[in-house]
């Protein structure tokens, strides 16, 4: 049997994993809820954002500057690709969205891969979260529960701007009928620019918070994107406390599977969604009925 160590520290891997997966998946569940469109060039943005963020912090040596360059990069990405392309694809069959997302996102893999090579690169530990934090009996690493602070208070700030501001309201009338909100004289269209920029940030900004973690390789994004659409799938499509919940959800089981057996953790992600899509097929927190 695993120690009530273990356990704990897994237990607060899974809660920090969770909290970057929901910050990923808000930002497709956004893009998803509001345009209608499945972004599968997602992960592609988070690599975008990571390589970003490593360029900024090799050049300044500030982590808070490899942050907001990394995420401005990945805003600015995100505002020409929507309007340069995808605004011509949204009254196109979803099967268009689809192909034309996914080979944006691999056009982007192989753009890093070209500029960075294929080779490993690591963040290092900026130095304010270097050491370790002592929680009872428990020892962990202060930059992970520091990244799961970050994760939280910045979806925090986009449940402020979707629920507690005007461009939250107009977007979310626009999800429920756009033509309404364009008859009042409001320009959807450039708040939908705005949307698709700041859910395209999302997937960026995480990217460069969890760069100090994992290893940066030009085809991590791949494996990101699958569990934010499991993660959207469990919570809700189109539900912005759906992803944060589903994205807890799955965090903990891929973290808690993994003390008995890593290589089934995403087999019991996959079980989980599969459970969810048999009971509740719109998702623990997604509207009944919703395309």
């Amino acid at each position: 049997m695993p120690s009530m160590s273990l356990v704990l520290s897994q237990l607060f891997n899974g809660l920090a994993t969770g909290l970057l997966l929901a910050l990923i998946s808000t930002g497709l569940t956004i893009i998803y809820g509001t345009l209608g469109v499945i972004n599968f060039a997602h992960g592609a943005l988070f690599v975008v954002g990571a390589y970003a963020g490593y360029t900024a912090y090799s050049l300044t040596g500030s982590f808070l500057i490899a942050i907001a360059g990394g995420a401005v990069v990945v805003l600015i990405l995100g505002l020409i690709i929507e309007r340069g392309l995808m605004r011509k694809y949204y009254s196109r069959p979803a099967e268009d969205q689809i192909l034309v997302t996914f080979g944006i996102g691999i056009i982007l893999v192989e753009v890093v891969r070209g500029l960075f090579g294929g080779i490993s690169l690591s963040v290092p530990t900026p130095e304010w979260g270097t050491g370790v934090a002592h929680i009872g009996s428990l020892i962990y690493p202060m930059y992970r529960l520091q990244a799961l602070g970050i994760a939280m208070a910045t979806l925090l700030l986009l449940y402020f701007i979707l629920y507690r501001t005007s461009l939250g309201l107009i977007v979310r009338a626009g999800i429920e009928d756009s033509d309404m909100v364009n008859a009042l004289g409001i320009n959807v269209k450039r708040t939908f620019l705005l949307v698709f920029g700041i859910g395209a940030m999302a997937a960026g900004y995480a990217g460069v918070i969890d760069s100090p973690i994992v290893t940066l390789q030009p085809d991590m994004g791949h494996r990101v994107l699958v569990d934010s659409i499991v993660v959207v799938v469990i919570g809700g499509v189109g539900s912005f406390p759906g992803a944060i919940i589903g994205g807890i959800i799955a965090g903990e089981i891929l973290s808690l599977t993994s003390i008995f057996n890593p290589a089934y953790s995403h087999v019991m992600l996959f079980v989980v969604m599969a459970l969810v899509l048999i009971f509740r097929p719109q998702g623990l927190m997604g509207q009944e009925g919703r395309e």
